[in-house]
């Protein structure tokens, strides 16, 4: 895949020539502003990262996260990198290997040797994160997993918690490493040369007899996870750094425009920031969604283009909504991070259906999209269950799922949630939502209830409850009529259902015709 894209690359910058500079490397600069008064020099960039051609407004650094995470403790120097360290199974042929992290890497690690080595401990900071629990596709895959039935099934592999910044690694005269505790080492560190001394007294006295890796490795191999390369910028353009666990992605706003740095865009897995552990921005099958909706950003703020939009009368939007949840993949990846919008016009007579627009800026739609939110707005999100997506989580106990339309609230599977707002949300409104919302409290929320098949479609489990809520969020009916009912509302009442105003009033029914 990565040979038909880098291809796909290459034949993409020949078709835009000039417009584009891709993959090269220039100086350092600064970055002009925003109106593109102020002269500014190329930015410094690697490959990766395509601009525009000459003094760019804006910036699209796409360089992903290729700077291995190495920890520095005593005895570093002694391990092998995941980035480098032999794919060959042969390599490791009754060898005792110990792995530094618990991620896919580390996982996909053991699972090439596992067949040849002595046995594999793990070493993490953090409890096992299985993306069947989290419902995070970065968490460790089943299709990585089979060290955990060596683990349980007491085939000598192990796992163990531990925080790196605690351990030492140290060599003994026969090549072989051994872990110890940072406490110990530096202790005996200062009364006496370790690495001199003969192999017993590497285990020290105060360490238990019974200590868990008190048994050497022929070698230890670093799978912990890549950094962004922040020192492709100098300090006047380097991009603020994520906060907490976040802290090795750019920070970045819900329109993946740095925070610090106006006109800079964090796309690709270097904008996962946003994300992180919730959905799928860090990988491909959801990043392309995002770029696309960056894209449709940066139409409308630099070329006046409106965001993309179909207008509708308001009796299609029951059959729009349903199509959409059935048939959309950007939000079925980016759950809770890109979603519809159903923006109302005038009366709620029509209505103009926004497509994937990023949910986290809602506050700010108006701006972003160019587009009319007075009239109310419905928002069209795909959500797991509040709590079903934790580490600890029993995913497979009885009671998982719920089968009935009155029950759709408490869903944990992925399905779709309808909120309905007035007005827009502002932005102190969405800061103050509610502990794991996607969105602030909304004035009518809707739960489609969960499906086996991920297939909304059914009239009395999805269609009719929905059409319900729409309904009365609208004050009006959305259902269809014969001509024939059509006639006697036009009758009896002084106002019809606007599928009869918009069709049988206006003459657009089904016509007679002679049948031969």
């Amino acid at each position: 895949m990565g040979y038909r894209f880098s291809r796909w690359n290459a034949q993409f910058l020949r078709v835009k020539g000039p417009r584009l500079r891709y993959a090269d490397a220039q100086t350092h600069g600064s970055p002009g502003r925003d109106d593109g008064q102020t002269p500014c020099c190329p930015w410094k960039r690697r490959g990766g990262v395509a601009v525009t051609h000459g003094c760019p407004n804006v910036l699209l650094v796409a360089t992903g996260m290729w700077v291995p995470n190495t920890p520095d403790f005593p005895g570093s120097e002694h391990v092998e990198g995941y980035e480098s360290v032999s794919v060959d199974p042969a390599d490791f042929v009754g060898q005792t290997v110990l792995i530094l992290g618990r991620g896919n890497a580390a996982f996909e690690t053991a699972d090439n040797i596992v067949g040849v080595t002595n046995f594999i401990h793990m070493l993490s900071r953090s409890r096992l994160r299985l993306a069947w629990a989290t419902h995070y596709v970065g968490d460790v895959r089943a299709v990585n997993n089979a060290m955990l039935d060596t683990y349980q099934l007491k085939s000598l592999d192990g796992l163990l918690e531990g925080d790196l910044a605690n351990i030492a690694i140290v060599q003994d005269r026969k090549g072989k490493l051994h872990l110890r505790l940072r406490f110990h080492f530096d202790r005996n560190n200062a009364s006496q040369d370790v690495l001199n001394s003969n192999d017993q007294r590497l285990l020290s006295v105060e360490e238990a007899d019974n200590f868990s890796v008190r048994q050497p490795y022929d070698r230890v191999i670093r799978c912990l996870g890549w950094n962004f390369d922040f020192s492709i910028f100098n300090n006047l353009t380097k991009p603020k750094r994520g906060r907490g666990r976040t802290n090795k992605y750019p920070l970045v706003k819900a329109t993946y425009e740095s925070e610090s740095l106006p006109g800079m865009f964090i796309i690709g897995t270097a904008g996962h920031s946003i994300d992180y552990r919730k959905s799928a921005g860090g990988f491909i099958h959801g990043f392309r969604y995002t770029a696309r909706a960056v894209h449709h950003l940066l139409e409308h703020r630099y070329h006046g283009t409106t965001w993309p939009a179909t207008t509708l009368p308001i009796i299609h939007l029951t059959n729009t909504i349903i199509k959409r949840i059935n048939e959309a993949s950007g939000l079925y990846q980016m759950f809770s991070v890109l979603a519809d919008i159903v923006l109302l016009q005038k009366n709620a007579t029509e209505f103009e259906y926004l497509e994937e627009y990023p949910i986290g800026a809602l506050p700010h739609l108006q701006e972003n999209t160019g587009r009319n939110a007075a009239n109310g707005l419905f928002v069209i999100n795909l959500e797991y269950g509040s709590n079903f997506s934790r580490p600890e989580a029993d995913v497979f106990h009885p009671s998982r799922s719920v089968g009935e339309p009155r029950h759709a609230w408490l869903s944990n599977f992925l399905h779709p949630v309808i909120y309905f707002y007035k007005r827009l949300p502002t932005e102190t409104e969405m800061m103050q939502r509610p502990k794991l919302w996607p969105l602030p409290r909304p004035h009518y929320i809707h739960h489609v209830v969960e499906d086996f098949l991920t297939d909304w479609t059914a009239a009395k489990a999805h269609i009719l409850p929905l059409r319900r809520f729409l309904e009365n969020c609208l004050g009006t009916d959305l259902r269809s009529f014969f001509a024939e009912s059509c006639f006697k509302f036009a009758l009896t009442n002084p106002h019809v259902p606007p599928f009869c105003h918009h069709g049988y009033l206006n003459m657009q029914g089904l016509l007679d015709v002679e049948i031969f």
